[in-house]
């Protein structure tokens, strides 16, 4: 029996640094999708032009690749050398990026033309429409697919056991080669896979919540 306590006190750790993983890849992705959302939809030709080879490189490319090319050839440029755990959340964070950015562009031609003209007729800046009109109305637009985006994410969190970093799918592998027991550790870190999911899922519908009082109605 200790033994198994302490093979589940190592998945557990692998736990940590799922969730360390996720919350990082997951603000990352969150800062450059709105970045090359709010660039794709740009009246500056070059920042379209930039947002949209971004976006369709990391989605039009694997993700294993990705992080395969962050970790190790990126090294040799001599530009930068990532940890593992700083090459997982830059490869995790990029790729959800892309897909998060089309969410916000998405969004933002959602919002009705005439909230567009309204703006115009009060001489808005292009900074003041989107900060104070535009981007209040997409939000509630965005959440559910950037819960979902945030779920694909902390399951994508596995490649990173290819570049040896300690998550819970690398310290499942351990306990199996260790006692040639397949079900216990796989078992143990899909219902984890499953608790993490549904708070994701859990802590957006909050989010929901609170970003459409006002507009709905919804409480």
């Amino acid at each position: 029996m200790g033994d198994w306590a302490g093979y589940l006190t190592l998945i557990l750790q692998g736990a940590w640094v799922t969730v360390k993983l996720t919350v990082m890849g997951c603000a990352l992705a969150l800062v450059v999708a709105l970045i090359a959302g709010l660039g794709r939809v740009s009246h500056v030709a070059v920042l379209r032009w930039i947002s949209t080879c971004y976006i369709e490189f990391f989605r039009g490319t694997s993700i294993f690749v990705q992080l395969f090319w962050i970790y190790f050839v990126l090294p040799m440029t001599g530009l930068w050398s990532p940890t593992p755990m700083q090459a997982g959340v830059m490869a995790l964070g990029l790729n959800v990026g892309a897909y998060g950015a089309e969410v916000v562009r998405g969004a933002i031609l959602a919002v009705p033309k005439d909230q567009y003209e309204a703006c115009t007729a009060v001489n808005l800046t292009r900074y003041q429409k989107m900060r104070h009109i535009i981007l209040p109305q997409a939000l509630p637009l965005m959440l559910p697919t950037f819960g979902n985006n945030a779920i694909e994410l902390l399951k994508a969190t596995a490649v990173v056991s290819l570049i040896s970093l300690s998550d819970m799918t690398f310290q499942a592998q351990i306990v199996r080669s260790q006692t040639g027991n397949t079900i216990f550790p796989f078992v143990t870190i899909l219902i984890l896979y499953f608790i993490m999911s549904l708070l994701i899922s859990t802590g957006m519908r909050y989010l929901e919540r609170r970003a459409t009082r006002g507009l709905d109605g919804v409480r």
